[in-house]
């Protein structure tokens, strides 16, 4: 089922509210209902609204499914998005924890993915200066993303960019 899917403009400047929400997200206590809730919540939300609604509320927020590693049942998982010309990019950050989200390790097992219905098909951005290029851009579309990068810098973690291109 194709759901709603808002061309995001990563160069379009995030309003103030956005900027405190996302001040907010990066709070431990908004981590911690972020991993305990809202992770668990977001699929269902987006499902019911046809990808209209879930908690991220003002950042562009869309379902993966991915199919597990080594199960290959379908997973489904909110993630925050951005438009790269036809692409689409996501960043595995898992709130800046020590690991990386279950859904990254999924898409590297089996790359065709969806997003909102879409047939994609994930690749790592391993280029680092593909990296750099992209990273303000994630930054601009959710400011909490660099104090992920950070929090993950600091137990080792290098958090991943994940381009999606439209299935063939």
């Amino acid at each position: 089922m194709t759901t709603h899917l808002r061309h995001v403009d990563p160069h379009r400047k995030p309003s103030a509210f956005a900027r405190g929400y996302a001040a907010m997200a990066a709070t431990r206590w908004a981590t911690f209902v972020s991993r305990h809730v809202n992770w668990y919540l977001d699929p269902l939300l987006l499902r019911l609204s046809g990808g209209r609604f879930a908690s991220t509320l003002v950042f562009p927020a869309a379902l993966l499914e991915t199919r597990g590693a080594r199960s290959g049942a379908l997973r489904r998982n909110a993630v925050i998005y951005f438009h790269d010309g036809d692409r689409v990019v996501v960043v595995a950050s898992n709130a800046g924890a020590a690991r990386h989200p279950a859904w990254f390790h999924n898409l590297r097992a089996h790359p065709e993915v969806s997003l909102a219905g879409r047939p994609m098909r994930a690749t790592v951005v391993a280029d680092e200066a593909e990296q750099a290029r992209l990273w303000p851009l994630a930054d601009n579309v959710f400011p909490a993303f660099s104090r992920y990068r950070t929090a993950a810098a600091r137990i080792g973690r290098t958090i991943p960019i994940v381009r999606l291109e439209p299935a063939s």
